[in-house]
């Protein structure tokens, strides 16, 4: 089941990449960009594979196949994660890479994208045996990362302790401590505190700051959460948290409903105990296409991609949907949305606080000053707040749809840095 959900998760950021490909299509044109432009954003500034021989448990040697790219750094250093994944392509993190340009730019951190990885199922292999493979992939690009260059994190399949690995193969290969070369640490290693809740976190402060703009009470609202992983769960718990009433929450097994609203913390607590919310106690079974559809104020998809399609965006009640999964919204649904007047808060800035928290801990490992937990959540919303006042008011200005507005305000913040750098 978890390799299963994983391969989701790869094929969810695929579906990603083709989604914003679409828009910026159209985005691109409406930049009139010139040739120079055109040329310096279709290709990455560093792109390689490497290949390096492992010893495996059996004591015989195998040969594995590693990718990075770092696709533009006219903003700062690049910042992306590695992922091990048996179908990664370099293909893949290539555009991966050139999706976390446009999300750094986004919420306006200082950072340029990559991404990176191993062609490698960690099911397949032992601990041990991971372990080596990770020490010797960073072997194989060390020369090419570093806190000043490009900076790893987590991905699909990847983990603090595999960052841990990362960590101290590159500071016995420098013979220095560089905390600041990897994000997504233990907090006893220099990680930042309110990582784990980031992402879900980020996007409710974004949710807020939206209800406001169209003035929604949060005491009159009701909202839906399809998808209870790490990020959905998350999101429920912290929006039950303040207050908000939630009626449906749902998992790969099916959702739950009941209209004067869920006991989150008693659904955590039954999801524990059956590895499902479904059957919980005081609400009524419905499938995840009945959640989306359901008599809610505010949808959050956080779970996979496609979701929100055109057989179903028209019977979509809600005024705003908040997208904490990647790509859950096809292009067409979009457009549904948009004619129908509902407010699609797209996933490149509502599931970006990981990366703004990731941000901050490099900034803290750079000072080794380590700050308290509410000093990160309140740069966090501060960061949030401040991304989704610019991507709204050009939506505002030029009458588009809030995806094509994120897309089209990170492009110009690139290609603004590069002019100032003289590359254009």
């Amino acid at each position: 089941m978890e390799i299963k959900q994983h391969e989701r998760l790869h094929r969810d950021d695929k579906n990603l990449c083709k989604l914003a490909i679409s828009e910026l299509e159209d985005i691109y044109s409406d930049l009139g960009l010139s040739i120079e432009e055109l040329d310096l954003l279709d290709m990455p500034r560093r792109s390689f594979s490497v290949h390096f021989p492992v010893r495996m448990d059996d004591g015989k040697t195998k040969m594995f196949v590693g990718h990075r790219v770092q696709y533009n750094d006219a903003r700062g250093p690049t910042k992306g994660g590695i992922r091990f994944h048996p179908q990664l392509t370099h293909d893949d993190v290539e555009d991966l890479a050139f999706l976390m340009s446009l999300k750094c730019a986004v919420v306006n951190i200082p950072f340029g994208g990559s991404k990176g990885g191993v062609v490698v199922n960690p099911k397949e292999i032992s601990r041990g045996e991971l372990e080596r493979v990770t020490r010797s992939y960073i072997q194989a690009i060390s020369d090419y990362i570093g806190p000043f260059k490009d900076i790893p994190a987590p991905d699909v399949y990847t983990d603090e302790k595999i960052m841990v690995w990362i960590l101290d193969e590159y500071e016995r290969i420098k013979g220095e401590h560089v905390p600041a070369l990897v994000t997504g640490k233990p907090i006893e290693l220099g990680g930042s505190k309110a990582r784990s809740y980031s992402t879900s976190l980020g996007g409710i402060y974004i949710l807020e700051e939206a209800m406001r703009k169209i003035d929604l009470d949060k005491f009159e609202v009701c909202l839906a959460v399809q998808g209870f992983g790490n990020v959905g769960e998350n999101a429920a718990r912290l929006l039950h948290e303040k207050g908000y009433k939630v009626i449906a929450v749902s998992d790969s097994k099916g959702g739950i409903i009941n209209q004067d609203g869920l006991d989150i913390p008693a659904v955590m607590k039954h999801k524990d105990l059956t590895e499902s919310v479904v059957d919980f106690a005081g609400s009524t079974n419905i499938t995840n296409e009945e959640l989306l559809t359901c008599g809610c104020d505010i949808l959050i998809p956080a779970a996979l991609s496609d979701q929100l399609t055109r057989k179903n965006a028209a019977d979509v009640e809600a005024k705003v949907v908040l997208e904490l999964a990647n790509a859950p919204t096809t292009k067409d649904a979009d457009d549904i949305f948009f004619d129908k007047k509902i407010m699609l808060i797209p996933d490149v800035l509502a599931n970006a606080g990981g990366v703004v928290v990731s941000y901050f801990e490099w900034s803290q490992n750079l000072t080794n000053d380590y700050w308290e937990e509410a000093r990160v959540l309140e740069r966090l919303k501060k960061t949030m707040i401040t991304a989704f006042n610019d991507v709204y008011a050009l939506c505002d200005k030029e009458n588009c749809r809030m995806r094509q507005s994120a897309y089209k305000l990170a492009l110009q913040r690139i290609l603004h840095a590069e002019k100032l750098r003289g590359n254009l």
